[in-house]
């Protein structure tokens, strides 16, 4: 059984309205337990049970708890967001880490059309989203294979996929077009979901239900693939948990500059290879829900406000991430490469919808 309690706190400066529901203000729920009769007095009167207090955010009809709290008050940087800031790290050790650390460029795809069947298993590429995986796939061979000595070409480390057929469908056709590229097991952490509360929006107990169930997933997608590259990042946990990586040796140089050294050799006839080699690039096909809610997240804005964002299909955003850590966007939902006769938001072509 499942049971419910709810109770307005009298005490908010906003008073129920006609679109606060009832579900707006659970507060209390208990699965998997028998649920008992409420008790009566001696005169076969209902003893009510006693309803906690539920904390409104700031009046709102948003309970407190579904709220992300940043760690650093907006609009201030979180300057160790990731947990990989340098502990004690001196001026010329951070100097160090701008000119010859390692940068992570992450470049998200949305999958393409597909068709909104009501069975998983149906919900394939339409043949229009199979053509817009294909040309996605051209443009990132293009970007990536470079085109002169300016732009130049991108070290591809990997391509990963969500483990929903529409994902794994478009990352098999632009797979095609980067031949030799390292392509990962499907990781169903990276799959559609609730990331979080969408303001403006509802509180309804099946947005809660949703939220509780599939927020913290998309959460520990995103903390495992933005972060940081720091040196010696082969094993990720070490990377975490060293923090005597920056601290100079006896030798007067420090260990930061020799991990540096080790991850990224430089190359004595060219300066334009060395440069290469301090860039990674990795593509994640995924879906708009968490696309939108890791640019928020990246970016150090309220995730809340993810549904305001719109990301076509087969559409590209584009992330840096310095090894000092602070990230940009260079590109949100890029679809220059479709045209407009392959240009589709789910089922919706062009723009008047």
């Amino acid at each position: 059984a499942t049971a419910y309690y709810y109770h307005y706190n009298a005490s908010s400066s906003s008073p129920p309205t006609s679109h606060r529901t009832r579900s707006s203000y659970q507060i209390t729920k208990c699965e998997g337990k028998k649920v008992e009769p409420s008790p009566i007095d001696n005169n076969g009167a209902k003893i009510e049970e006693p309803k906690a207090e539920v904390e409104f955010y700031h009046g709102s009809i948003f309970p407190k708890k579904v709220i992300r709290e940043p760690k650093v008050p907006y609009p201030l940087w979180d300057e160790n967001w990731d947990g990989l800031k340098p502990k004690n790290a001196t001026r010329e050790e951070k100097r160090e880490l701008r000119r010859n650390g390692v940068t992570r460029h992450i470049i998200l795809v949305r999958h393409g059309q597909y068709v909104e069947a009501k069975d998983a298993d149906m919900r394939v590429l339409t043949p229009l989203g199979r053509e817009q995986a294909d040309k996605t796939g051209k443009r990132l061979a293009d970007m990536l294979q470079g085109v002169d000595e300016k732009f130049g070409p991108c070290k591809i480390k990997v391509v990963r996929v969500s483990n929903m057929i529409r994902a794994k469908e478009t990352a098999d056709i632009i797979a095609k077009h980067l031949p030799g590229v390292e392509r990962t097991e499907p990781d169903p952490d990276l799959n559609e979901g609730r990331p979080a509360i969408n303001i403006p929006g509802s509180t309804s107990q099946r947005v809660i239900d949703a939220l509780e169930l599939e927020g913290p997933r998309i959460e520990r997608a995103y903390q495992r693939y933005f972060k940081r590259c720091v040196p010696d990042q082969k094993d990720e946990q070490r990377a975490v948990n060293e923090s005597d990586t920056y601290n100079a040796n006896t030798n007067n140089e420090s260990s930061l500059q020799k991990d540096i050294a080790r991850e990224n050799p430089a190359e004595a006839d060219s300066n334009s290879r060395k440069s290469d080699s301090l860039h990674e690039f990795e593509i994640i096909v995924c879906h708009g829900n968490v696309i939108r809610y890791f640019f928020c997240r990246a970016l150090q804005l309220p995730p809340e406000a993810w549904l305001r964002l719109c990301t076509f299909n087969c559409s590209l955003s584009y992330f840096t991430i310095r090894p000092t850590g602070s990230v940009s966007c260079r590109m949100l939902g890029d679809i220059g490469h479709l045209g407009y006769s392959h240009s589709t938001f789910s089922m919706h072509h062009g723009f008047n919808w």
